[in-house]
Parts: structure tokens; C-alpha cells; sequence
């Protein structure tokens, strides 16, 4: 007797942009390619959305009536939600570097092609599957200076006991420190143990998310943890141990 076996689940995106003809093209677009499109106009609708079904991306616009992108980046990220890819008619390099810096996954300039946006949607997505295939088992988890990374629920514990919650980068970014204690890594390097040799990847994002990091594991560590070695790279001073 043959096994049948389930098919892999269609990855769900939330389209949230307040531009009904922008927002239905974008929404036609990825559909056609395979995902589950759902759309939202603002931040209301959207909460409404991520209540009702399991997202696995947001393509969100900055400019928004009532609560801006900006401010639902910060929220979702900080809550561990869903991948983000901000876009926006914003696309100088501080814009890119503040939504980054709130935790976007990516930042995509309008106007922008539905095939290039479908480009940066593939990339985050399997940057997410890559972050999570290459998480601790089950049951297995990093400890430093008293902290505890869980594997599984994707989590930072600090040593009084509260949990800090990482983006995916700052996961993927923390893992590889923590594979490599004690040893300079440069910015190439990080990206490539982190998110794969092709990733296509904004150089400034890996500083923005160890800043990020630093200032998460900071008010608890007894010392300073990542240290930056200018024109060489940072190093994760820590004794890492395993169970």
C-alpha cells in the first residue's frame, strides 16, 4: 500500500496598500505565481487578516491612512510575526536603512516591477525556510553568559528569565555567531553562513541588524557581546555551550 503525500502548504501573502488598482495588480500578480493573496487597505483590515489566517509574508506600503507602515513594521517585527517587504515611493537610502533598522526583511522602491517584487517575495521566503532548516533541534538549544537561544520557538531568554523575541535576521545572524564564538567574521561572511552564497543582500542591513542584536542582548549581558573589529568584521565574544 502506497503512502500519499501531502502536498507542501501554499505560502500566504498579505498585500497591505491603501492604492485599490496597485493593490489588485500586485495582488492578480502573485496569485498567478502560486501564492495565497489576500489584501488589506490599512492596518485595521490587516489585523483583521493575521487573525484569521496564518501569513507567511507582508508587502506593506509606508504611506498609509491611520497607522503607517513604518509604525505596523516596528509592531509586527517586534511581536515576531510574519516576513515584511516594505514598499514605498520612499527609496533613498536612509528610508531603506530606518525600515530595515524596524526590522522589514526587505525594501523595495516604488514604483517597482511585479517581476522584480516577485523576485524579492521567492528570496525572503527561502531565506526564512533556509533560517529555519538550519535552527537547533528540537529540544536543543544555545547557552551563553546566561542566556538560552531556543531553537524552536525561535526565542532569546535572557538570564532573568525574560524571553526576547528575534527577527529572522536577527536569528539567522545570532546562529552563526553562535556556530563561530570567538572568531572575526566579515560582513561577506555573515551574509553568506546566514542567508545563503546568493543572496542578494543590502550590505548596510547586516550592520543595522547587529545593531539591532546588540541592543536586545545589552541591558542583560554582564559585557559587551559583539564587538566590532573596523575593517575586519565582528566577533561574538561568549563561551557557547550546547546540551
Amino acid at each position: 500500500m502506497s503512502l500519499a503525500m501531502n502536498p507542501a502548504p501554499i505560502p500566504q501573502i498579505l498585500v497591505v496598500d491603501d492604492d485599490l488598482a496597485l493593490r489588485a495588480s500586485i495582488s492578480d500578480y502573485l496569485g498567478q505565481h502560486g501564492y495565497g493573496v489576500h489584501a488589506a487597505s490599512d492596518a485595521v483590515t490587516m489585523e483583521k487578516v493575521l487573525a484569521s489566517v496564518p501569513i507567511d509574508l507582508i508587502v506593506l506600503d509606508v504611506m498609509l491612512p491611520g497607522e503607517d507602515g513604518l509604525s505596523i513594521c516596528r509592531r509586527v517585527a517586534d511581536g515576531g510575526g510574519p516576513a515584511i517587504i516594505m514598499v514605498s515611493a520612499m527609496g533613498d537610502e536612509i528610508d531603506r536603512i530606518l525600515g530595515l533598522e524596524l526590522g522589514a526583511d526587505d525594501y523595495l522602491a516604488k514604483p517597482c516591477s511585479p517581476r522584480e517584487l516577485l523576485a524579492r517575495v521567492r528570496a525572503v521566503l527561502r531565506r526564512r525556510e533556509e533560517s529555519a532548516a538550519g535552527s537547533p533541534p528540537k529540544g536543543k538549544a544555545y547557552y551563553f553568559l546566561g542566556f538560552t537561544l531556543d531553537g524552536v520557538r525561535r526565542t532569546l531568554r535572557a538570564p532573568n528569565g525574560v524571553s526576547i523575541l528575534l527577527t529572522a535576521g536577527e536569528f539567522s545572524l545570532l546562529s552563526v555567531f553562535l556556530d563561530n564564538p570567538q572568531r572575526i567574521l566579515s560582513r561577506d561572511q555573515l551574509i553568506e553562513k546566514a542567508r545563503g552564497a546568493e543572496a542578494d543582500v543590502f550590505d548596510r542591513a547586516v550592520d543595522v541588524q547587529i545593531s539591532r542584536l546588540r541592543r536586545k542582548l545589552h541591558d542583560c549581558a554582564p559585557q559587551e557581546i559583539i564587538k566590532t573589529y573596523r575593517g575586519a568584521g565582528y566577533l561574538f565574544d561568549a563561551k557557547v555551550t550546547r546540551p
